[in-house]
């Protein structure tokens, strides 16, 4: 399967979700364009985690489709959806790393899966993509326990670029790191987009984040993407969370920051 990147990364269109009674999802519609950076927000419990696992093939829609650079992920074969999942990387909050492995062992692991790679070229990439996520080159012999917050944030990235995707996912990519961590983490993203061509989908609850790097941002409230657009457009929407979550003080306090 070839794919075509000149068209758009992710496409959803109708997605339902649901677990026994409980409807997670209904009649969802959402995109991403190539090369932008989506945030993607709600409220507690709204399904956003879901909404990921589903757009990363972990769980199968109940409904609606899922297009990736304009093909449906049902029609294709388990070779076509593998090829696919190797355009996806992923990290995890907390950086799930293995902890009995080091950190370039870590990062070797999806090149040890889906590549015949000679291990001596898998451990140049491994450190090639510990230099890109900026820490230190004895980093790559470290076990994740040896590493703070947000260096095991930098190493989980490092693994999520091993196969250098075209679409991320970061799951709270910020979460736990103190104002100036987070801050480098927002600049390193935005580097590595441009680097690398990437199209970034982040759940987040940083508003610092959003405002710093998010072309677009979508909100999750009601069961489907209330509106996915700039974030003064978003500001603007009527809808009642949006309004108390956009408008509330550390919004503001987020907003004044960005734009000074």
């Amino acid at each position: 399967m070839e794919l075509d990147f000149s068209l758009s990364p992710m496409e959803v269109k109708g997605l339902r979700s649901q677990f026994g009674d409980n409807v997670v999802h209904e009649s969802l519609d959402f995109h991403v364009n190539g090369q932008e950076i989506v945030g993607l927000v709600g409220g507690s419990g709204s399904g956003k985690s879901v909404l990921m696992n589903t757009l990363l093939g972990l769980k199968e829609p109940d409904g609606g489709s899922v297009y990736y650079f304009g093909k449906d992920r049902d029609s294709l074969s388990s070779k076509d959806r593998q090829g696919l999942n190797n355009q996806m990387g992923v990290l995890f909050q907390g950086g799930a790393l293995f902890s009995s492995m080091t950190v370039r062992e870590n990062i070797m692991v999806p090149l040890r899966e889906h590549t015949d790679l000679p291990i001596s070229l898998m451990r140049e990439l491994a450190d090639m993509k510990i230099h890109m996520v900026g820490l230190p080159a004895h980093a790559a012999t470290l076990h994740p326990a040896d590493l703070s917050g947000g260096m095991r944030k930098r190493a989980g990235l490092a693994r999520a670029l091993a196969l250098d995707p075209k679409l991320l996912f970061l799951d709270e990519p910020t979460a736990g790191l103190d104002p100036i961590g987070a801050s480098a983490f927002d600049q390193l993203i935005l580097d590595l987009r441009e680097a690398m061509d990437l199209t970034v989908l982040m759940i987040t609850h940083d508003l610092d984040s959003l405002y710093a790097i998010c072309d677009r941002v979508a909100v999750l409230v009601d069961k489907h993407i209330a509106i996915a657009d700039s974030l003064p457009k978003v500001m603007n929407h009527p809808h009642p969370w949006i309004k108390e979550y956009f408008g509330g003080p550390r919004s503001r306090a987020a907003l004044k920051a960005g734009a000074s």
